[in-house]
């Protein structure tokens, strides 16, 4: 099925890029840069803030807890009960992001009662032609370092320590949990992720969210021992990327092998189809035309700035036609600590 948008407020501006790219009309206030896509998560202590509403007018959520083996398949149930596991969205960065990170599964087990961190991953749709994101620290830096930085907000001194990296249109790039981050201005992007609103400001200057709530209620002496403070050299940063070949015809893989435990995103462009095998995933449609043929459901023409939900038991998929997509699901296995 097509799935609406799905904007909660932010704390920072987009720049009516997603509009644009779902041919809807733009509200005047800026603060709606995301749509959450076929979301079960609602937004850090605001529920139900942020949970996608059907076409019927009935919660995602609330259909997935009444038929759990239609949406999610037996595979799935049997690593992660009836919780699709996954998060995506459209981000849209009208100014860079703050300076974050995300707690890791170890960290959210102990402090948030949940077996999901944070760990996410980009898949870039637009870009400035200057566009850049921040990703981790260029060398170690101390735990007092950090504290320091965050409690006198020396924002350019914490930026000035990260790895800049330039990003183009069809990049896609892995960001662990725990390792600093911002997302520069002027990108567009479908963000693939671990099924929460886990964020740690570390910095809050310029946003309308502050130091109140940056710290998941923890208090920052607790929330900062997250943060990934081991230096991210070149050869590390490079291992965030890298496409994998597929052995389904029109599908190729769009993250290493160390986004397995988390999430997949795979790019299809049909050739002359993209094979789909059965799983609830959601399916964005960046460029063209096409038609999506479930095995179990009537066909569903698609284009450019649909968003598409699959169901694991509307069987195997084709796509097929003039069209690019990135389709985006949760991967089989167990979350562990």
């Amino acid at each position: 099925m097509l799935l609406p948008a799905n904007t909660p407020r932010s704390f920072y501006r987009g720049a009516g890029r997603i509009h644009s790219f779902r041919c809807i009309a733009a509200p005047d206030d800026p603060y709606y840069p995301e749509d959450w896509i076929g979301s079960t998560t609602s937004r850090f202590a605001q529920a139900p803030l942020g949970l996608s509403v059907l076409p019927d007018g009935g919660l995602l959520a609330d259909a997935v807890a009444a038929r759990p083996e239609w949406w999610l398949g037996p595979e799935h149930i049997a690593a992660h009960g009836h919780d699709p596991a996954i998060l995506v969205k459209l981000l849209d960065a009208g100014q860079r992001l703050p300076l974050h990170v995300h707690p890791d599964r170890r960290f959210a087990d102990v402090h948030l009662a949940s077996p999901y961190g944070k760990t996410e991953a980009w898949v870039i749709v637009e870009a400035a032609p200057d566009a850049v994101v921040h990703l981790g620290f260029a060398w170690d830096v101390s735990a007092e370092q950090v504290a320091g930085w965050v409690a006198e907000q020396r924002v350019d001194e914490m930026l000035a320590a990260t790895n800049q990296i330039p990003v183009r249109p069809g990049d896609a790039v892995v960001c662990p949990a725990g390792v600093p981050h911002a997302i520069g201005e002027g990108i567009f992007l479908v963000e693939v992720q671990e099924p929460t609103d886990f964020s740690i400001l570390l910095e809050w200057e310029g946003f309308t969210d502050g130091p109140d709530a940056g710290h998941l209620g923890l208090g920052y002496d607790v929330a900062l021992s997250c943060v990934d403070r081991q230096a991210w050299t070149p050869d590390r940063i490079d291992s965030l990327r890298g496409t994998r070949a597929s052995d389904r015809p029109g599908v190729r893989s769009l993250f290493p092998d160390l986004a397995d435990p988390f999430f997949a995103a795979e790019r299809l462009c049909p050739d002359p189809v993209s094979e789909l095998e059965p799983a609830f995933s959601i399916v964005v449609v960046t460029v063209g035309t096409a038609e999506l043929v479930p095995e179990h459901a009537p066909p569903l023409t698609v284009r450019a700035g649909d968003t598409a939900l699959l169901p694991y038991g509307a069987g195997r998929c084709t796509l097929r036609g003039q069209a690019e997509a990135i389709r985006c699901k949760p991967t089989p296995r167990r979350p562990t600590p």
